[in-house]
């Protein structure tokens, strides 16, 4: 279990806790530091964004054809020129990017071992009304040789295989939350001095939750699971009913959710066939946290990080949260079929 000391620094906890992960090569921690420093830049401009022109739509669309807002442009850049200029990794791939980039792909010495894919700004058309975005990232070891340019292969690992995950979200105050495997630890950003504190350690989702988190709007176009399963919610007996929190940013629906217990879906629909979150960018990652804090995450009838990617941009249904909550909402799923 990972040490608990309060107002750690996140530099002492790794650290200090570098024994635990899976690997003690030192890179890991490192990437986990490059990660920190990225988002300590991208949180700069966050935080000023209703004071430059970085708000509002880039002009452009990424490979979802989604628009590009200017934050995502720039937190992307960012994070990938961090990870780049510090010869950490092997490969990076974004949500906002077509392809997987190759780092250092033509030198034969590069012994870098990790590959990141990450969404850079979660939630970002919310910038422009002042709440709260993040970050997710995750990480896996490469299975192709070692000096060998990164293929997707690399990238198309089932969750299961993660090393590493976690999100900084920037709300009222920064936090970045991550795991290797050995439970969640969340810290709190100190503008006033750029360190990152342990402020949340060992952090868990209740079994049982009264919130539950999904897009009520999109009702009517639900699969006849979730449907049931809303009424379920919303009816008056014993808890019940409970109490519909929607942010529209998935890290900030899940923060709020493993804090305070609770389940967030984001299912199939007739306007989105296959799910509209990311499973390599958005799910795995959430999954892997979800888990290591005693929540759960499935499809509706499968784990998450079980599902075998065919795609860098595969979309899946996502349910995500307290246990209890989690398998309450599959099981309208499998009584509906």
């Amino acid at each position: 279990m990972a040490n608990s000391k309060l107002n750690q620094t996140l530099g002492e906890f790794i650290i200090e806790n570098q024994a635990s992960f899976k690997y003690t090569s030192g890179e890991l921690s490192r990437l986990i530091n490059s990660i920190r420093l990225a988002a300590k830049v991208v949180n700069h401009e966050v935080n000023k964004a209703g004071l430059v022109d970085i708000i509002g739509n880039a002009g452009d669309t990424n490979i979802q054809g989604e628009d590009q807002q200017k934050l995502d442009v720039y937190a992307n850049d960012k994070f990938i020129q961090t990870m780049t200029k510090r010869n950490i990794v092997c490969g990076i791939a974004s949500e906002e990017e077509d392809d997987f980039i190759a780092i250092n792909s033509q030198d034969e010495n590069n012994q870098n071992k990790y590959v990141v894919l990450i969404d850079p700004l979660d939630g970002s058309s919310n910038i422009d009304v002042n709440v709260s975005v993040g970050t997710i990232f995750s990480i896996f070891r490469r299975v192709t040789p070692v000096g060998t340019p990164v293929t997707i292969d690399d990238f198309l690992q089932k969750g299961n295989q993660q090393v590493a995950a976690g999100y900084v979200v920037y709300g009222t105050s920064t936090m970045l939350v991550y795991t290797t495997g050995h439970g969640v630890n969340g810290f709190t950003l100190n503008p006033a001095i750029g360190t990152f504190y342990l402020s949340h350690p060992d952090m868990e989702f209740p079994e049982d939750g009264r919130i539950y988190s999904v897009n009520e709007g999109n009702y009517i176009h639900f699969p006849k699971g979730i449907k049931d399963y809303i009424k379920y919610c919303q009816m008056e007996e014993g808890d019940r009913p409970y109490t519909s929190r929607y942010i529209g940013s998935l890290v900030s629906d899940f923060h709020r959710n493993m804090i305070k217990g609770g389940i967030y879906m984001y299912p199939k629909s007739s306007l989105n066939a296959k799910g509209k979150l990311r499973l390599l960018y958005e799910c795995n990652p959430m999954a892997f946290l979800a888990e290591q804090a005693n929540g759960k995450a499935s499809d509706g009838f499968t784990r998450i990080m079980d599902i075998e990617p065919t795609e860098l941009h595969e979309r899946v249904p996502f349910i995500c949260g307290s246990k209890n909550m989690v398998e309450k909402a599959e099981e309208f799923m499998r009584n509906a079929e």
